[in-house]
């Protein structure tokens, strides 16, 4: 769930937290994805290196949810728009996230938009949030970009990407990957929900095909 973090109130990272705890992810993967998913609790996916899960950075807790809100001022409801793309994850499992966050004071219109539109809207930097599969191998720089659509800035996370990029010791890359990942799980830069499952039906005779896909098609 990409959330726009140069517009108020979700500049507040308190707001952020706040959405991502609203979210039960389970629910999500159940209703955009038939119940083929794994959670995850920030920008990476099991199996990759480096890889830490932080499920419980940011994990479902409506009570907690509501006391971020209150704390950041905000007074309910929190009005904000959901702009989805065509995609069946995107659309059924926005109107999921659309009734959770209701849960907690936070009224979401949802917007069904077009490829092209929202090309040319949400990742132009024109929405609140959005529901989105990030599927480019490793494109965790992407938080270190200048005017990616998320509107994330932060020298933090900046140094360290830099040192990631500097660094050529697997130990020591997927230490700093770990610590990544965990900054933007605890900055709650976007709300984080599962990996997708692929599903490969063959021949149980048939030898070679990997577990998990590596690529699109096969």
């Amino acid at each position: 769930l990409a959330i726009n973090n140069k517009r108020k109130p979700l500049d507040d990272v308190r707001v952020r937290r706040a959405i991502a705890a609203a979210i039960d992810r389970p629910s999500v993967i159940e209703g955009a994805a038939d119940g083929f998913g794994v959670p995850i609790g920030s920008f990476y996916t099991p199996g990759a290196p480096g890889y830490v899960d932080l499920t419980g950075v940011n994990e479902f807790n409506q009570a907690k949810a509501r006391a971020l809100l209150h704390q950041a001022g905000i007074t309910p409801p929190l009005e904000l728009t959901m702009k989805l793309p065509p995609t069946p994850y995107a659309r059924q499992g926005g109107e999921v996230i659309a009734a959770q966050l209701a849960k907690v004071g936070i009224t979401v219109k949802v917007q069904n938009v077009e490829w092209a539109q929202w090309l040319s809207g949400a990742f132009k930097g024109n929405y609140d949030l959005t529901v989105i599969s990030h599927v480019e191998p490793l494109d965790f720089g992407n938080f270190a970009r200048p005017g990616y659509y998320w509107n994330y800035d932060s020298a933090e996370f900046n140094a360290l990407w830099a040192r990631v990029q500097a660094t050529i010791k697997p130990e020591e890359r997927n230490k700093l990957m770990a610590q990544a990942q965990t900054l933007v799980a605890e900055q709650a830069v976007s709300a984080y929900l599962y990996q997708p499952t692929w599903i490969t039906v063959a021949n149980a005779r048939l030898k070679g095909l990997p577990k998990d896909m590596p690529i699109f098609v096969n």
